[in-house]
C-alpha cells in the first residue's frame, strides 16, 4: 500500500501586487492554518516519509510548518519545480517517480490543479468544487510501488480543511 496525502498551500497574501505569483508569502490565517493544520494531521499519527513541495513560496512555507508538526528535519522537504503550474496527470507522474523506499508522502500544491486530482478518485460523496486552502486529501492506493499509482487503484480515505476546525 502507498499513500499521498495532496495538501494544498495554506492561504497566500494578496497584499503586494508587485510580487510575482511564486514569491507570494501566506497572510495571517494562512500562518495560523498551515502549522495547525499540520499539528491535526501529527494526531492521526502520520507516518510520512518525504515531504514534496511546489517551489512557490506559499507551498514550501506550508510545507516547512508542517515538517515542524510532523516532527521532520528539513531535509525531508523535497522541492518539485513540475508541481508549479501543473496538471493532475504531471502530479500523477511525480508520484510514479518515488521511489519505492517511501511509503506515504505528502505533496504541496495549488489549485485548480489539486481539486481536479482529487476528483479522479473515488471515496467522496460528491466531486469537490475547490479543495480548501491547507485542505488535506489521503489517498490510499493499493500498491505496492509508486510506478503502478494511478487513479483507478486509489481511493480517498480522508479529506480534512481548517473550516472545520475554525468557523
Amino acid at each position: 500500500m502507498k499513500t499521498v496525502y495532496l495538501i494544498r498551500h495554506a492561504k497566500s497574501s494578496w497584499d503586494d501586487l508587485t510580487l510575482p505569483d511564486k514569491e507570494r508569502p501566506l497572510n495571517e490565517r494562512g500562518l495560523r492554518d498551515a502549522p495547525f493544520m499540520g499539528m491535526q494531521l501529527r494526531a492521526k499519527a502520520a507516518r510520512i516519509d518525504r515531504l514534496i513541495t511546489s517551489p512557490a513560496k506559499r507551498a514550501l512555507v506550508t510545507a516547512t510548518y508542517f515538517a515542524v508538526a510532523l516532527g521532520l528535519p528539513a531535509e525531508q522537504i523535497l522541492i518539485e519545480p513540475g508541481i508549479y503550474e501543473s496538471q493532475p496527470d504531471d502530479i500523477i507522474d511525480i508520484l510514479r517517480t518515488l521511489s519505492d523506499n517511501y511509503t506515504t508522502v505528502a505533496l504541496f500544491g495549488h489549485n485548480p490543479t489539486l481539486t481536479a486530482l482529487t476528483n479522479l478518485f473515488g471515496g467522496l460523496e460528491e466531486k469537490l468544487d475547490n479543495l480548501p486552502t491547507c485542505g488535506i486529501i489521503r489517498i490510499d492506493a493499493d500498491v505496492n510501488h509508486w510506478i503502478d499509482f494511478k487513479e483507478d487503484m486509489g481511493f480517498i480515505t480522508e479529506f480534512h480543511y481548517p473550516k472545520q476546525f475554525f468557523k
